[in-house]
């Protein structure tokens, strides 16, 4: 495949070595474009985060009821603390989750204003994935981008950019890293952990980050919420 062409079905393809793709992704988004691109753990649907069009032509590609919340990915610790409601976690304990295949549930900070991503949802899961591309991209950026797996609802997540092929010609551009998962366990996303109240956590879903999570957390002090 050639690093950068408009293949048949109208979505512009890049490699992510092409000197061009980080530029090019931080162009789109600034469009309100939605654009696919490689995680540590799979490949996702992408667009900002604040831009309540760009939200809406996710949900649209997705498939996805409006009432399911997305993550957003940010450039660094600084950012989770900005749009995530995170006083009262020690720096320590976000630097040993982040960045890495984990999203992290906070509140929602005042800074997220955008009335369409996750609405009447107070909380927000924020991730750094552990992936030079992905966060090149939004240190360029400088905003959140919501991000959700590369997959139509009820669709296996995927691990190279042809799984997804058939919804392409919805989107603007599909950054391509290759295969990035060598079996189905890679397909299992992040570890989401909810640490939005005080010294106490819930797992939302185990993801393939799960062991090492739950050692972080004792590591710290942080128990399971049973309420």
């Amino acid at each position: 495949m050639d690093s950068d062409h408009i293949n048949s079905i109208g979505a512009r393809i890049l490699h992510i070595a092409d000197p061009k793709s980080v530029q090019t992704a931080s162009e789109l988004l600034h469009q309100g474009e939605v654009i696919a691109l490689p995680t540590d753990t799979v490949y996702g649907l992408a667009c900002s985060a604040n831009d309540p069009q760009a939200i809406q032509k996710l949900y649209a590609i997705k498939g996805r009821d409006k009432t399911k919340p997305v993550a957003i990915c940010v450039a660094n610790l600084k950012s989770v603390r900005y749009w995530g409601e995170a006083e009262h976690i020690p720096q320590k304990l976000l630097a040993s989750l982040l960045p890495g295949a984990v999203t992290v549930v906070l509140y929602k900070s005042k800074n997220l204003d955008n009335p369409h991503l996750n609405p009447g949802v107070a909380k927000i899961g924020i991730r750094i994935p552990d992936f030079d591309f992905i966060e090149d991209v939004t240190q360029k950026f400088g905003l959140p981008l919501a991000l959700t797996s590369a997959n139509r609802s009820s669709e296996k997540s995927t691990l190279n950019i042809n799984e997804f092929r058939h919804i392409w010609p919805k989107l603007k551009a599909v950054f391509d890293a290759g295969q990035i998962g060598q079996d189905e366990r890679s397909r299992s996303a992040s570890t989401v952990i909810d640490l939005s109240k005080p010294g106490k956590y819930k797992i939302v879903r185990e993801g393939v980050a799960i062991d090492k999570t739950l050692e972080i957390m004792k590591k710290f002090n942080v128990v399971l919420d049973e309420d």
